[in-house]
């Protein structure tokens, strides 16, 4: 145990150090080369900020994880070793899925990729989990349905593999907020995986969950005006989701038991990212339902009708990564006491209510001119 330990707290830290020493000579090169997100009516920024800061994430992770493999084998540790032959198809398959998002990441960032032609890279990835075993075949009880064969699991996988890409990527519209909910999330599969013993994932977790730190401070705390700013783009908000889709369903394959914990598997691998889940549906429902592309952007996300009150912005992105902290943890301890159809119902409800909420607040605001 005090093994993984140390080596989960040590692949943390030198993807803290790497990524802190990375991003500042990104955003050199970007201020070189004119690599900026300009400024228009849509977006919130209004100075020039360089978007490449997730080009960061993968080097940094498979470098941290493999220098420390290194390690452990110059020490005679061979622990690691047989963590990673067991799961040797599954991450495989993982770190393919993630390079390929992360290459289309960067190609979107500098010369734009077509969103159709990102659902089909995106699909493909979903199919390289498959093929690595990583799937969803079972449901634990939402609808009413446990087991799952293929035929039904397959589809499934892939449709879930898209949406929550998705859903990392187009929650990343304010500082540190894309970045805050997937920490959040990396943090829960992290310590669910060190409980399950499965040490090889908490390490890919909290390596993960490593990048996001420096890329927060230079995202959130970041001056402009001094060129210390930056986004994560496309590379970042791909790379991470593709991660999370991974971690994700991977432990959602776990078997609840008195060794383990009785937690409903479904609750404990999607409720960290039920806020971006939720907001992408009302979203979309929103744009059909106004007779709009679903796929354009607008500003109808959460965040968006948080500034429309008057909210700076560093107090939207922690209420709303704090809301997803309090989803998280009320979803996996009362997922043991109460029937998960009834968990997933009244997370909706509460959802709905607090956006039509808010959106009366909105039309109170623009009503009321003096309105505080």
């Amino acid at each position: 145990m005090y093994f993984w330990i140390i080596n989960i707290s040590l692949v943390f830290l030198l993807c803290v150090f790497f990524a802190g020493i990375l991003i500042p000579k990104i955003l050199l090169i970007s201020f070189r080369k004119k690599l900026f997100d300009v400024p228009d009516e849509r977006k919130i920024h209004t100075s020039i900020v360089p978007r490449l800061g997730g080009i960061a994430f993968k080097p940094v992770i498979f470098f941290s994880i493999a220098l420390l493999l290194g390690v452990n084998l110059i020490l005679g540790r061979p622990e690691i070793f047989a963590e990673l032959e067991a799961n040797v198809a599954e991450l495989s398959f993982g770190f393919c899925t993630v390079m390929i998002l992360y290459l289309v990441g960067m190609a979107d960032d500098l010369i734009g990729v077509r969103y159709r032609a990102k659902f089909v890279v995106q699909i493909l990835c979903a199919v390289l989990f498959i093929a690595g075993g990583v799937w969803i075949d079972n449901l634990y009880g939402i609808f009413g349905i446990s087991d799952l064969s293929a035929w039904i699991g397959y589809p499934l996988t892939i449709l879930v593999v898209v949406f929550i890409i998705n859903a990392i990527n187009l929650i990343d519209g304010i500082d540190g907020l894309a970045s805050g909910l997937s920490g959040v999330a990396l943090l829960s599969y992290g310590l669910a995986f060190m409980h399950l013993q499965q040490y090889i994932y908490a390490m890919l977790s909290f390596a993960t969950l490593g990048v996001l730190v420096p890329f927060f401070y230079y995202n959130v705390f970041g001056n402009p005006e001094h060129g210390r700013k930056i986004f994560m783009g496309d590379t970042g908000s791909l790379t991470i989701g593709i991660m999370l889709c991974f971690l994700s369903i991977k432990l959602s394959l776990y078997t609840p038991t008195r060794d383990t914990f009785l937690y409903n598997p479904a609750a404990l691998a999607f409720s960290p990212l039920m806020i971006p889940c939720l907001d992408v549906v009302r979203v979309f429902i929103h744009r059909i339902r106004m007779k709009k592309n679903p796929f354009m952007p607008d500003k109808s996300h959460i965040h968006h009708k948080l500034l429309a009150l008057g909210m700076p912005q560093r107090k939207a992105m922690v209420t709303i990564v704090s809301l997803s902290l309090i989803f998280s943890l009320c979803n996996v301890v009362l997922s043991q006491y109460i029937n998960i159809n009834l968990l997933l119902i009244m997370d909706i409800l509460v959802w709905t209510g607090a956006n039509i909420w808010l959106t009366n607040k909105i039309e109170h605001r623009n009503l009321n001119p003096n309105y505080r």
